[in-house]
């Protein structure tokens, strides 16, 4: 039977975020967490994540937009800040990105997981998905292939048919045009990734009318991602996406909507 892995992204973007994600987890709401272990609340707030259900899945949102980084980067960040997504895609695309300092910190944000869970991560994808980013894919894999074996990668490819059947298709097939080849790229290294990936959509939609939409044609492990949260943080854009999400999934039997959908949610 298909199975549903329902990740929330961004726990330690703000203590509120955290909060809001491992509430969720706790009571069965989600089953897998992305963690931001640049964050400087990271260590702090990964004391939440003690006591969740062991099914309950916790990797490493590896982030190299926005923030500011774990290590010095002279040249990706000359500012002390991570670029937006928009400029370091181009400068992927044009083979423009310091791929020595994106190592580097690359592997400083595994060292804090590790440092802060005592294990490596269940899985490793990236904020807003910078780990399929040419060039800065093949330093994930082979990062995460020495240093998490049995981790999975998330891949934001799926059929054309079952983008075309869920909301902001647009979004979803523009996030499967930057991950071609990734998961074929994963194989070569001994690891696995999701067969289907939802969850797109403009922040502004009506949560409760767009997510079982997200669960439409799933492949063998359908990601669907999400992002709860509660409070604001300056400069966020989707404070509000991210309390309505909150709202939602707390009101919401998922084991049941997934059933609905063929599939199975353990929880």
């Amino acid at each position: 039977m298909p199975r549903l892995i329902l990740c929330s992204d961004d726990f330690a973007f703000s203590r509120g975020v955290s909060e809001t994600i491992a509430g969720l987890a706790s009571t069965g709401k989600i089953n897998a967490i992305s963690c931001m272990a640049v964050m400087p609340g990271w260590a702090a707030d990964s004391a939440l994540l003690d006591g969740l259900p062991d099914h309950v899945q916790i990797g490493l949102h590896l982030t190299l937009t926005d923030e500011v980084p774990l290590t010095w980067m002279p040249r990706l960040a000359p500012a002390g800040r991570l670029p937006a997504i928009n400029p370091l895609g181009r400068m992927a695309a044009r083979g423009r990105v310091a791929l020595d300092e994106a190592a580097a910190e690359i592997a400083a944000q595994f060292d804090a997981f590790v440092a802060a869970l005592g294990r490596p991560p269940a899985f490793v994808d990236g904020h807003q998905h910078v780990h399929a980013l040419p060039g800065i894919r093949d330093i994930v894999l082979a990062e995460t292939a020495l240093r998490a074996p049995k981790a999975w990668i998330r891949n934001c490819t799926d059929r054309l048919t079952a983008m075309l059947a869920r909301p902001f298709a647009g979004k979803a097939i523009g996030s499967a045009w930057h991950s071609r080849g990734l998961r074929r790229a994963a194989a070569a290294v001994g690891l696995a990734t999701n067969d289907s990936f939802a969850g797109h959509y403009d922040f502004a939609g009506d949560y409760r009318v767009l997510f079982p939409c997200f669960l439409r044609k799933p492949g063998g492990t359908h990601l669907v991602m999400c992002h709860p949260g509660a409070g604001s943080r300056p400069g966020d854009a989707i404070t509000a996406a991210r309390s309505r999400e909150a709202e939602a999934l707390r009101n919401w039997s998922i084991a049941d909507m997934a059933a609905i959908g063929g599939l199975a949610f353990p929880a």
